[in-house]
């Protein structure tokens, strides 16, 4: 049947995290002089104290100390880079870097892809490990999320142009920075003191002539006081035009989308053939955009909607409900758009006044205000009933035809299609004050207050009672028009066949405004009706927070030093308080839609007060086979109102015999409590299709332990061997439908703990001058992990455990007379455990060839050993290696190369984006079933992918580049949309720059 189109769409040929583009040129944290090409904003200052050689505070440390000597691994994205690269989303452009791989670009919040009120929000996600546990900073300050319920910041209220610099650091971070930060941080530095005029504007648009993009930012910085004190102001607009997937021939058209699915020929299976085979036309059997009428009752459609006699196409039996060819609905197009419609206004003040060295006022402000659009997938019928005397059906089949009434299959598409349109606005605020306690020691104070809220429409939801209503059209005996029933008998029930009770959003009688809906044919239905049946959903949240730390970081030179010079420190507090709000629609909370599960408000709120410390100790220094000797160690002591006491510590050193090499390692201990949806979300309806694993189709492709607990599960239910030997769900539209279940949130969840040790070595030789290399291997190990599964997962490890005594099996029910899943809960729980570990390689090298020019050539690697999920304590491990999935993208090899050449005013940059094969099917099944698949699509194929830009200075204040990313124009693996690569193609961009050192 055509029940799993929710799922099986996503998983086989759309699923999967939007496409990350153009290589990014990265910095490594050991820097050389900048290699980088001449631009206009060289002309406007930063008078940052940040700069040269001298002692600023590197990502991951409070200590103030030279760049150089930062004892964990530190990649860097300069501003310079960031704008070579052609990205104005800054997402799109991290989402390059090897570690960041899984983030969720705009593309993975379009359609039916985008979380319910997510739209358009850009995230990142660390080592694979999940949105929620990667920390985003501003100038080392925690930042307000951009969803409700969540500790993830949305990327797009960063402004692109008053980036200075990004750092990712890997693991261990909650020490310096406090939760959240298990798999590492990302910290924006903007930039400080800002005098003169920037102005930049850039456009773009695909191949296609479509996806295109507008971007305009200016910034404006004066100092004044003898320049003690510096006012900026920045304000930035970035329009980024929806991309519907029937825009693509490989989307949008039928003969176009191909898909890897079970061969009809292969019955019963021949091992020597494979299993799935590609083929194109796939559809969702029975099913239609008219309606797929079956008037007998067999299950099987008759008619069209328009009358034509229905044609089934080639049915595709063990794929879960398809066809190819018919009348049925195309599975092109139907998820909806591959970009959404993004609009964004991004206003920023920054201001500082230095009264004395003992004191300096600084203070910023933000206002975004992200406008966000994009349309899914539309509603269905699964075999909705139309009574024998509906009038409709009468008129288009005649009454004795129609004597028992009939039963629609169908995709709303004409209905209106469903979407979310979304306005978020973002504040933030901070205010402090800091400077010097004499000559070895300094303070610094500060607040800062943060707020997102959002009001997003669902658009076009059916009401239940409604929708029904005007679904049981009659003839008025008295004036021969047809109406709905219940105009004429206000006091019967809805149709109990499909709406079991009475009217609650409207009042049934001639007044009671109920139109009759026509669905027997494509656009058929009157405006009268829809709008009687449809309604926009509003929805709203606002999440707060409050930031107060202060810190005294210094030296005790006045003291005492060591061989290697003074102990540095640094110690503080913090208090900090999360807070979020969602409220859904009234219809949401009635539990009154067709088309959507019950949605109740949820609110709640926690508080953290915490205490840290830091020493670095420089042991030597400047010594024979000890250049430098040092270790360091930081602890936190929190105090959370919801999950109580918790302790995050860190050590790490560095050695470097000579100035050539250094070695640097550390290992820490790291926590994440549990956020506000995880622990307050109420209880929810929910609706989901399963593909259940008991089915016999479905059996060989899990664990080892799938088919005993599959029987003992449907014993457990009370079947009996007979029942269970003709157990075929797959076939059963009862268990195939849109089946309900629950949703909630757990107050019991604690705190979960990552372990994580880097080790690594920085070669700088001084017999290749401008050559820096850095290699560092990472590995994390998260216990107690909070694990929310999807429904489909829950079902699925409820019988992949070694026994069925396990948390998902506690959560699910099989009705006992069929055996099929009658009854689920999903919610959080901290059974589950990550492990990934892997080697960061960067190299970096500047060549002055003279009068030929400059050469810089970058390469940032990643090769990763191990990605590994286990879903509860004592269970197998399932290997995410190589896996591509919504939330993740795990190829064993990555990387980035980019050569950047500087000749006078003219610069050229080339970029390559590279990532090894991945995973199109897990390995339980292809070990279960080795003929799966045709060898050649095991995998999705690797990723090569090409960037230009040209730029040229005209003079010292102006600017002109022009760039295409994805020069080759390559496109997705076959039966695959988003890998290896985005589905807008090749993308042309052009701007320019102004830059002035004074505004006035």
């Amino acid at each position: 049947m055509n029940t799993l189109r929710h799922t099986l769409l996503a998983s086989s040929l759309l699923g999967g995290i939007a496409a990350i583009p153009a290589a990014a040129q990265v910095e490594p944290t050991v820097q050389s002089q900048s290699a980088e090409a001449p631009t206009a904003d060289a002309v406007a200052t930063v008078n940052d104290d940040a700069r040269g050689d001298a002692d600023i505070v590197v990502t991951g440390s409070r200590i103030a100390r030279p760049e150089i000597d930062a004892p964990t691994p530190v990649t860097s994205f300069s501003a310079v880079t960031l704008q070579q690269s052609g990205r104005v989303n800054v997402t799109d452009f991290l989402a390059q870097n090897p570690a960041l791989l899984g983030s969720s670009t705009s593309g993975a919040q379009a359609g039916s892809n985008a979380t319910f009120g997510g739209t358009g929000t850009n995230l990142l996600n660390l080592r694979n490990l999940g949105a929620d546990r990667t920390l985003v900073l501003v100038d080392g300050r925690r930042h307000v999320a951009g969803l409700p319920g969540s500790a993830s910041v949305d990327i797009n209220t960063i402004p692109v142009d008053l980036i200075d610099r990004i750092d990712v650091t890997t693991g261990g971070a909650s020490a310096i920075y406090g939760a959240d930060g298990v798999s590492g941080v990302v910290n924006f530095v903007l930039r400080r003191n800002f005098e003169g005029l920037l102005a930049r504007a850039q456009t773009g648009i695909s191949d296609e002539g479509d996806a295109g993009n507008r971007y305009l930012s200016i910034t404006a910085g004066q100092n004044f006081a003898g320049g003690r004190g510096n006012v900026a102001l920045s304000y930035e607009f970035r329009d980024d035009d929806r991309l519907s997937s029937f825009r693509r021939y490989r989307t949008g058209n039928p003969l176009g989308l191909f898909g890897l699915v079970r061969d009809p020929n292969d019955f019963p299976d021949d091992p020597a053939r494979p299993d799935r085979v590609l083929i194109n036309d796939v559809r969702y059997a029975d099913s239609s955009p008219g309606g797929a009428v079956d008037l007998d009752g067999d299950g099987i459609p008759d008619f069209t909607g328009s009358g034509k006699v229905y044609d089934r196409g080639r049915l595709l039996p063990g794929s879960n409900g398809l066809v190819q060819g018919g009348d049925s609905t195309p599975q092109a197009g139907y998820q909806g758009d591959l970009q959404p419609k993004n609009r964004i206004h991004n206003f920023n003040l920054l201001t500082s006044y230095e009264v004395s060295p003992a004191l300096r006022l600084f203070a910023q402000g933000k206002h975004t205000n992200t406008k966000s659009f994009s349309v899914s997938q539309p509603s269905f019928d699964f075999g909705t009933y139309l009574a024998p005397d509906n009038a409709f059906l009468i008129d288009r089949f005649g009454g004795a035809a129609a004597a028992s009434g009939a039963y629609v299959t169908r995709d709303n598409f004409d209905l209106g299609v469903r979407g979310e349109s979304n306005k978020r606005e973002t504040y933030r605020a901070v205010v402090g004050a800091d400077g010097r306690i004499g000559d070895h020691a300094r303070y610094e104070l500060s607040y800062v207050y943060g707020r997102t809220d959002s009001r997003f429409l669902s658009t076009n939801y059916r009401i239940a009672d409604r929708y029904f209503a005007a679904l049981d059209a009659v003839r008025d005996p008295a004036s021969g028009q047809i109406v709905c029933r219940s105009n004429l008998n206000p006091a019967a029930n809805i149709d109990s066949n499909n709406f079991d009770g009475p009217a609650t959003t409207f009042t049934p009688g001639a007044g009671g405004g109920c139109q009759p809906l026509n669905i027997l044919g494509e656009n058929v239905a009157s405006a009268a009706a829809l709008n009687f049946i449809n309604a926009d959903l509003t929805n709203t949240y606002r999440v707060q927070q409050h930031v107060a730390s202060g810190s005294i970081s210094g030296d005790f030179g006045q003291f005492f030093e060591l061989p290697g010079g003074p102990v540095d420190f640094a110690i503080g507090g913090e208090y900090r308080k999360e807070i979020s709000s969602f409220v859904s629609d009234p219809l949401s909370q009635q539990g009154a839609l067709a088309d959507l599960a019950q949605i109740l408000p949820e609110r709640g709120s926690f508080d953290v007060k915490e205490a840290f410390g830091e020493l670095r100790v420089p042991v030597l220094r400047d010594l024979p086979f000890a250049e430098t000797l040092e270790l360091n160690a930081a602890i936190r002591l929190s105090d959370y109102s919801t999950v109580g006491n918790t302790t995050t510590w860190q050590v790490s050193g560095v050695y470097a015999p000579v100035r050539d090499i250094r070695f640097r390692g550390g290992y820490s201990e790291a926590v994440r409590a549990p956020n506000v949806t995880e622990l307050f979300a109420p209880q929810n309806g929910a609706f989901a299709f399963i593909d259940d694993p008991c089915d016999p189709e479905n059996l060989p492709e899990g664990t080892q332990y799938r088919v005993a607990n599959c029987r003992a599960a449907l014993t457990a239910a009370g079947l009996s061997p007979a029942q269970i030997a003709s157990f075929n769900p797959v076939s059963d539209p009862q268990a195939t439908a849109s089946l309900p279940g629950r949703s909630g949130g757990n107050n019991a969840l604690r705190q979960e703990t990552a372990k994580t040790w880097t080790a690594g070595v920085v070669f700088q030789p001084r017999f290749v001058p401008g050559l820096q290399i850095t290699a560092d291997w990472f590995n994390i190990k998260l216990k107690d992990a909070i694990n929310t599964p999807e429904v489909q997962q829950l079902v699925d490890l409820c019988v992949d455990q070694p026994t069925l005594d396990n948390i998902y099996c506690s959560n699910v029910t099989r009705s006992g007379t069929t055996g099929y899943v009658s009854d689920y809960f999903v919610g959080p729980q901290n059974v589950a455990e990550f492990r990934t570990q892997g080697l960061d390689v960067t190299a970096n090298y500047r060549l002055d060839a003279g009068g030929v020019g400059i050469f810089n050539f970058k390469l940032v690697g990643n090769y990763l050993d191990r990605l590994d999920f286990v879903p509860t304590p004592g269970a197998e491990r399932e290997n995410e290696l190589m896996r591509a999935s919504v939330t993740r993208l795990a190829p064993k090899y990555s990387g980035t190369f980019d050569l950047t050449w500087t000749k006078d005013a003219v610069t050229l940059n080339y970029g390559l984006n590279y990532f090894s094969k991945l995973r199109r099917y897990t390995e339980d099944q292809v070990s279960a079933n080795p003929d799966i698949a045709e060898p050649k699509y095991i995998f999705y194929r690797e990723r090569w992918e090409h960037d230009l830009q040209a730029s040229i200075a005209a003079g010292e204040k102006f600017n002109f580049y022009l760039g295409v990313n994805n020069l080759t124009n390559k496109v997705g693996d076959v039966a695959s949309i988003r890998y290896p690569y985005s589905p807008i193609g090749r993308y042309f961009y052009a701007g320019a720059r102004i830059a002035l050192d004074s505004i006035f």
